[in-house]
């Protein structure tokens, strides 16, 4: 049995699964068992130098993704730290780790005219989502412009140059950007 301290099980499973494969495609690819797989993933074998590098390689893992313990980071409501990513009349908090480079999440609050400004602009992500939680948004894209309301929500490239801007003269607008990878 594994010590509790290595147990990497669960982590292997994942990515099996995120990568859409079964226990046979990668027992196949890896030249072992798919009986030997499957306990590996239930921490019930302690595998050889040679085998964990084989497995770690077909589900595209490092293997110090394997052994880093998780690491959690809680945000209490108005606690994020602020962030200034630009513009105008905009008030907006980090809500994910600065630590985090695969994912970055901003919630924003566009009072009444705030603005991205008017200048179209990008950022070194492959993908930006926004989620309008009160109010509503205006992103203008290269070539294309959308009113997003309460619920809505887009995603594009981001590096599609945008900006976007709370069109209200009264109401305040709340939404949540995420962007991956963190800019």
């Amino acid at each position: 049995m594994t010590p509790p301290e290595a147990r990497i099980g669960a982590r292997l499973r994942a990515a099996r699964q995120a990568r859409g494969m079964t226990l046979d495609q990668v027992a196949a690819a890896c030249e072992l068992t798919k009986g030997f797989i499957s306990r590996l993933e239930r921490d019930e074998v302690s595998p050889s130098v040679a085998s964990l590098v084989a497995v770690a390689g077909v589900l595209g893992i490092g293997m110090g993704e394997l052994f880093d313990p998780p690491s959690t980071q809680l945000v209490r409501a108005g606690t994020g730290p602020p962030i200034a990513f630009g513009g105008q009349h905009v008030h907006e908090s980090l809500l994910t780790p600065g630590t985090q480079r695969e994912l970055q999440v901003i919630h924003s609050r566009l009072e009444p005219g705030g603005t991205g400004g008017v200048d179209l602009y990008t950022l070194r992500s492959a993908v930006e989502f926004v989620y309008v939680l009160a109010g509503a948004l205006t992103v203008q894209l290269a070539s294309e412009t959308h009113l997003l309301e309460v619920g809505d929500a887009l995603t594009f490239p981001g590096r599609t140059p945008h900006t976007w801007a709370n069109g209200s003269a009264t109401d305040a607008a709340e939404v949540l950007w995420a962007l991956s990878p963190a800019p």
